[in-house]
């Protein structure tokens, strides 16, 4: 199930335009449980690139970056993390928003990131945060097509702190 409305372990005005949530479900028995996380016949998903894992230590901030091609599928399997995008896309009608998602072991969603999306994401709690994502396209090592923005430097209007309160 993908929807636009904003659920539950989201902060955000409206989701950004093109991103997608899909709800995951736990298929548990007594040996464990098995989750989908992506499937070929889900209506989001386009193609296939690559799968990987990606591993941030608690407190950890990875990002900023975007892709003017690519499509991210992101997954959290382990721990707890706070996946930001922000809509840095002039021509968006989202232009300028921001979507903080808080996932991973007590939010089983995945997340689709439209190409030009910048994100960014943060281990939060006392364990690292095991990101899985399937983006669309293979990564092309002579040409990434990855853009980076420092995740401190004002340029995006966002403060990785933790908001207490």
């Amino acid at each position: 199930m993908s929807t636009k409305a904003v659920p539950p372990g989201v902060k955000a005005k409206r989701l950004i335009d093109g991103v997608e949530i899909k709800q995951l479900r736990l298929i548990p028995d007594e040996r464990g449980y098995l989750m989908e996380m992506l499937r070929a016949d889900d209506g989001i998903f386009q193609k296939f690139g690559q799968v990987y894992l990606s591993a941030a230590y608690p407190g950890v901030v990875k990002g900023w970056h975007y892709h003017k091609v690519q499509t991210d599928y992101f997954t959290i399997v382990s721990g707890m993390m706070k996946v930001v995008l922000y809509d840095g896309r002039e021509d968006s009608p989202t232009h300028g928003e921001i979507n903080e998602f808080f996932m991973g072991e007590q939010n089983r969603i995945l997340i689709v990131i439209p190409p030009g999306v910048l994100h960014g994401m943060k281990a939060i709690g006392d364990k690292p945060g095991l990101l899985v994502n399937c983006p669309t396209e293979v990564y092309r090592y002579d040409e990434p097509d990855e853009f980076r923005v420092d995740p401190h430097d004002g340029t995006v209007p966002y403060d990785w702190g933790r908001q207490d309160g």
